[in-house]
């Protein structure tokens, strides 16, 4: 019997932020959560509370990230961003796709 249901490997993965998140940190902190998503965690946590900045390249890629979980059965949490980066996050109207703690 086959199930086409995607089991995950981790219950969680926690990645910690602790610098801007802007285009020139995108391609490293990219590869940091595909390396991540590759335990194929049943949830994913960023851990946003040291992030003092994210800009629309940023946004991007945490789309792409909940994207990639979300079709693979996982999720992606963002945990504890400050009120500068929380606001930017609204503004961009994505927090209420992303799931933000």
């Amino acid at each position: 019997m086959r199930s086409d249901t995607v089991r995950p490997a981790a219950p969680t993965v926690e990645i910690i932020v602790t610098e801007e998140l802007d285009a020139a940190s995108v391609p490293r902190m990219s590869a940091l959560l595909q390396d991540a998503m590759a335990m194929r965690p049943g949830r994913l946590l960023v851990d946003l509370a040291q992030c003092p900045f994210v800009d629309a390249s940023a946004i991007g890629m945490l789309l792409d990230v909940h994207r990639q979980m979300w079709s693979e059965g996982g999720r992606l949490t963002l945990r504890g961003p400050s009120p500068r980066v929380r606001r930017t996050l609204h503004l961009a109207r994505v927090d209420h796709v992303l799931h933000v703690e």
